[in-house]
């Protein structure tokens, strides 16, 4: 694993675990802005708890497993996507700028708005990251060329073994028993 990734996972995560851990312990702090973005998923996703302190719970210890899956290099592209995924309705619930009159209020929800996409798209990179590793998906490929490659260098291998084969039955068909 390179010095970039050993570094940066943690560094990436620490966000996460310290956020997490928070929503965990004072779901309250933050229920009231989440419950315009909680209503809504609850009605469309059954795992989603109903009440907003529950769902705000979940997703903390979502980024708190996920983060330190992710810090720790286990499990990291799933843990990058299990955070990204608590990230979005996080980010719509919190930092909702467009909706804010003061200006200065809103350049710093702005900034807080721009700073999770940041940390979506790092996640997003790291959730494709192999390290250094074929994916599996180029893994199959490549074992399915390997294959077809081989099954055709038997095919040719028994037609060239069968010709001689074959010339020696006759031979020996003709022969006195």
């Amino acid at each position: 694993m390179s010095l970039l990734r050993v570094l940066g996972r943690p560094m990436l995560a620490s966000m996460f675990v310290a956020g997490g851990l928070d929503s965990v312990r004072n779901p309250r702090k933050v229920s009231p802005a989440a419950e315009s973005v909680v209503r809504p998923v609850t009605e469309r996703v059954d795992a989603v708890p109903d009440r907003t302190e529950d769902a705000v719970r979940l997703s903390g210890a979502v980024q708190v497993v996920g983060g330190l899956l992710l810090a720790s290099g286990r499990l990291s592209r799933p843990a990058a996507l299990a955070i990204a995924a608590t990230l979005v309705p996080t980010t719509l619930a919190a930092h909702r700028f467009w909706e804010v009159d003061d200006p200065s209020e809103r350049d710093r929800q702005r900034i807080h708005f721009l700073k999770n996409l940041s940390m979506l798209g790092g996640l997003l990179i790291t959730a494709d990251d192999t390290g250094s590793a074929p994916s599996l998906l180029w893994r199959g490929r490549h074992a399915a060329h390997d294959l077809r490659r081989d099954a055709h260098l038997v095919r040719r291998s028994v037609r060239a073994g069968a010709r001689p084969a074959a010339a020696m039955g006759r031979v020996r068909a003709k022969l006195p028993a």
